[in-house]
């Protein structure tokens, strides 16, 4: 079990505050502090909780940490944050902040590999690598498409209950992408969703991409007459009966997959943000 879910159970603690208790050196396990929250332990381990020690180290960060250990780190990306810089170099990116926060929870020269993206204006987690053998696992299984992914959506109109999208994707101007027209040749891009609830001019949608085509989610909804809410790019901002969000309502939710070194299931949830469930 890991070590956070077993202070969270043994102290009656949220599982966020036993994150917490664990990383701030508050956990002894079996005599000795432990301060990494994904570490195994025992069902038979001696846990205590010294509430009142000193914190170990206090980190000052932006960044909101889902799950953490020696190879992984999965992160939060707020929706407006770039997750990369682009060739303007921009100072302030998630990737910047993963490198900030490591620097200063564990006094060394950090490394986060870039194992994916997520656009500026989506939300949701994000993996970041902690050494180069998980980099490469986890940049093939994103290759392969071997990654358990689960976003959610807002989009205008009615669905039906499940649906699946199967149209090659092709680049234009810019970043932009649209469907293959006939005879032209693209990228094979598929994303399968199913209806959670029906609303008002506007379906709030779960969706399962079984590629990772750069803004397969956006394009596909868009061509089908769905565009996602508050997309400045591939939607019609305002639609009747909607408001107008101001980004677009799209959540990278959940992300699922083995640990690159014990083959672990490791399964991250990125709350519903505040701006996303005001709208819905």
């Amino acid at each position: 079990m890991r070590l956070d879910l077993a202070v969270s159970r043994a102290f009656r603690l949220s599982r966020r505050a036993g994150r917490e208790a664990v990383r701030s050196g508050r956990i002894d396990v079996d005599g000795a502090t432990v301060d990494e929250p994904g570490q195994a332990v025992s069902a038979d381990a001696r846990l205590e909780f010294h509430r009142e020690r000193p914190l170990r180290r206090r980190v000052h960060t932006r960044l909101s940490v889902l799950y953490e250990d020696g190879d992984l780190l999965v992160v939060d990306k707020p929706a407006g944050l770039l997750t990369v810089p682009t060739e303007a170099r921009e100072k302030d990116t998630l990737w910047n902040r993963a490198l900030q926060y490591l620097q200063h929870r564990y006094g060394e020269r950090p490394y986060a590999g870039i194992v994916h993206r997520l656009d500026k204006d989506t939300s949701g987690a994000i993996v970041f690598a902690r050494n180069r053998a998980a980099l490469h696992s986890l940049q093939e299984r994103f290759r392969t498409h071997a990654i358990d992914r689960e976003y959610l959506a807002l989009v205008e109109g009615r669905l039906p209950e499940t649906g699946t999208f199967d149209a090659d994707l092709v680049r234009r101007e810019g970043l932009r992408r649209t469907v293959a027209k006939a005879g032209e040749e693209g990228r094979r891009a598929v994303t399968r969703y199913r209806t959670i609830e029906r609303l008002r001019n506007a379906t709030l949608v779960s969706i399962r991409p079984e590629t990772g085509r750069t803004h397969q989610i956006r394009v596909h909804f868009s061509a089908a007459g769905h565009p996602v809410l508050g997309d400045r790019v591939y939607g019609r901002c305002g639609a009747k009966g909607t408001g107008e969000p101001r980004r677009q309502m799209l959540h990278a939710r959940a992300l699922g997959f083995p640990h690159p070194r014990s083959g672990e299931l490791i399964a991250a949830e990125s709350p519903v943000p505040q701006d996303f469930a005001a709208t819905l």
